[in-house]
C-alpha cells in the first residue's frame, strides 16, 4: 500500500503550488489600456512639484497672451504697407535683440536667484504690450513705431527665457526631465494653438486694440504666479561664478568639441531658417485662400495644434534611446510637411500639413532639450540655454526675412515649396558633418 498524505499537508501542497503558478495573463482589453496610458503624456512633474506646476500654469497664460500679439502685429502691418516683405522685417528687427539679450540673460540667470530675474521680465513684456496699445490708440502707428516696440519684446523674452529653462531641472527629479520638458513643450503648443485662434477672433470682433491690452493682462497674471514661488538661486560647485563677458565666453567655451550638442543647434536653425513660412501667412491668408482674420489666426495655430496633439502621445520619449537619430527624423518630416503646404490650394488641407509639421518639431524639440540640459552643470545651464533659445527663436525670424525676400522676389508658392526642400537637404547636410548625432544615445557622454 503506497504511503498518503495526512489532509494538512495536502492542503498545504494546493496551496504551495497556488503560490508558485505563474499569474494570469491579462486580458487583450487590459494589455490595449496598458499601451494607451504608455503613450500618454506623463503628468507626473506637475503632480510632485509644486513650482514646476506654478511655474507651468503661469507661462501658459502669458505664452498664450503673447501669441495673440504674434497674429496681430503681422496683421497690422500688412494692413499698413501691404507687403509680405515688410511683414517679415518684423522678424529682422527681432532677431538682433533676442539674440543680444538672450546671450546676456543666460549669464545673468547663472549669477542670480531667477526668479526675480523672471518677475522684471514679466514687467518689461507687460510695458511692451501697453506700447502697442498706445500707440494704436492714437490712430495708425508709423512702421517704425511697429518695428520698435517688436523689438523692445524681442529683448524682454531673450531675458526671460533662459532663467525659466534653467530652472526646471533644478524643480523636478532627474528621471522626469524628459517629462517635464515634454510638458513644457506642450505648454508652448496648447498657447500656440489657443492664443491665434483667440487673437484672430478679437481682431475679427474687437480690434488691435484689444488684442494687445489682452497680451498685457496675461503677463500682469504671470507675474503674480511668479511671485508666489520660491526663490530659485542657481547651484555653483564650488567657487564664485564667473561674471561679465568671462561669463558668456565660458558658456560657449564648453561647446567647443561637443559636437552633439553643436549638430542640436544647427539642425534646428536649418528647419527654421528654411522651413518656417509664418512671414507668408498673412499674405496667404487674406489672398490666396481668402478666409480673412479668423483663418489667419488657424494658419498661425495649426502647427502648434498638430505640436499637442503629438505631445499628448508622447509618453514614449523616454523610452528612446537613440535620441539624435529621432531628432534627424523628425526634422526631415517637418521639411516634407512644409513642402506639402506650400503645394495645398485647399485651406483645409493646408491646415493639415501644418499640423504634421508641427507634430514633427515638437519631437525634435523634446529630444533636443533633454540631449542639452542632461549634458550640461547647472552652473552652466542658463548659458547654455540662452544659447539654445537664440537659436530656437533666432531662427524662424531669420526665417520670416528669408520667406518674404523669396515671396517678393518669386512667389509665395515658391518661397514656401523651395524651403521645405532646402530644410531636407540641410537634414542631410548637417547628417554628414555630424555623424555623432546620429549615433548618440540617451546616456551617453557627450
Amino acid at each position: 500500500m503506497k504511503n498518503q498524505l495526512p489532509p494538512t499537508a495536502i492542503l498545504l501542497r494546493v496551496a504551495d503550488d497556488r503560490d508558485d503558478a505563474p499569474a494570469p495573463l491579462p486580458s487583450r482589453r487590459a494589455r490595449a489600456a496598458a499601451r494607451v496610458r504608455g503613450l500618454a503624456i506623463d503628468l507626473t512633474p506637475l503632480r510632485i512639484s509644486r513650482d514646476f506646476r506654478i511655474l507651468w500654469w503661469g507661462e501658459l497664460v502669458s505664452h498664450t497672451g503673447r501669441h495673440i500679439t504674434v497674429v496681430a502685429l503681422p496683421y497690422q502691418v500688412y494692413l499698413l504697407t501691404r507687403s509680405p516683405l515688410a511683414v517679415g522685417l518684423i522678424g529682422l528687427v527681432q532677431v538682433a535683440p533676442l539674440i543680444v539679450f538672450s546671450i546676456i540673460g543666460g549669464a545673468i540667470a547663472d549669477a542670480v536667484d531667477r526668479r526675480k530675474l523672471l518677475a522684471w521680465t514679466q514687467v518689461g513684456l507687460a510695458s511692451s504690450s501697453l506700447m502697442l496699445v498706445g500707440g494704436t490708440l492714437a490712430g495708425d502707428p508709423p512702421l517704425w513705431f511697429l518695428y520698435a516696440a517688436a523689438g523692445l519684446i524681442a529683448a524682454f523674452t531673450g531675458l526671460d527665457a533662459p532663467a525659466r529653462t534653467a530652472a526646471i531641472p533644478n524643480l523636478v527629479p532627474r528621471d522626469r526631465l524628459a517629462s517635464a520638458i515634454a510638458l513644457n513643450q506642450s505648454l508652448f503648443q496648447a498657447s500656440d494653438v489657443i492664443g491665434p485662434a483667440v487673437g484672430g477672433l478679437i481682431l475679427a470682433r474687437f480690434g488691435l486694440v484689444w488684442a494687445y491690452a489682452v497680451d498685457a493682462a496675461t503677463f500682469l497674471v504671470a507675474l503674480g504666479t511668479v511671485l508666489a514661488l520660491r526663490p530659485l538661486p542657481p547651484k555653483h560647485e564650488g567657487g564664485s561664478p564667473a561674471r561679465g563677458w568671462g561669463a558668456i565666453r565660458e558658456g560657449f567655451s564648453y561647446l567647443r568639441g561637443r559636437r552633439v550638442l553643436q549638430s542640436t543647434f544647427w539642425i534646428d536653425l536649418n528647419a527654421m531658417v528654411f522651413g518656417m513660412p509664418r512671414a507668408l501667412f498673412p499674405v496667404l491668408a487674406l489672398e490666396r485662400y481668402g478666409v480673412g482674420p479668423v483663418g489667419l489666426g488657424f494658419l498661425y495655430s495649426a502647427a502648434a495644434a498638430g505640436a499637442l496633439v503629438g505631445l499628448l502621445a508622447s509618453g514614449w520619449v523616454g523610452a528612446v534611446r537613440h535620441q539624435g537619430r529621432a531628432v534627424l527624423w523628425a526634422v526631415a518630416l517637418w521639411g516634407a510637411a512644409i513642402v506639402g503646404f506650400g503645394l495645398s490650394e485647399v485651406f483645409w488641407l493646408a491646415l493639415v500639413f501644418l499640423a504634421v509639421a508641427g507634430g514633427a518639431d515638437v519631437i525634435s524639440a523634446v529630444f533636443r532639450s533633454t540631449i542639452l540640459q542632461e549634458r550640461i552643470p547647472d552652473r552652466l545651464r542658463g548659458r547654455l540655454s540662452s544659447i539654445h533659445f537664440a537659436v530656437v527663436v533666432g531662427g524662424p525670424r531669420l526665417g520670416d526675412v528669408e520667406a518674404g525676400v523669396v515671396a517678393h522676389l518669386l512667389s509665395p508658392t515658391i518661397s514656401v515649396v523651395s524651403g521645405g526642400v532646402a530644410c531636407i537637404a540641410g537634414v542631410g547636410l548637417v547628417a554628414l558633418l555630424f555623424p555623432q548625432l546620429a549615433r548618440y544615445h540617451a546616456g551617453e557622454e557627450t
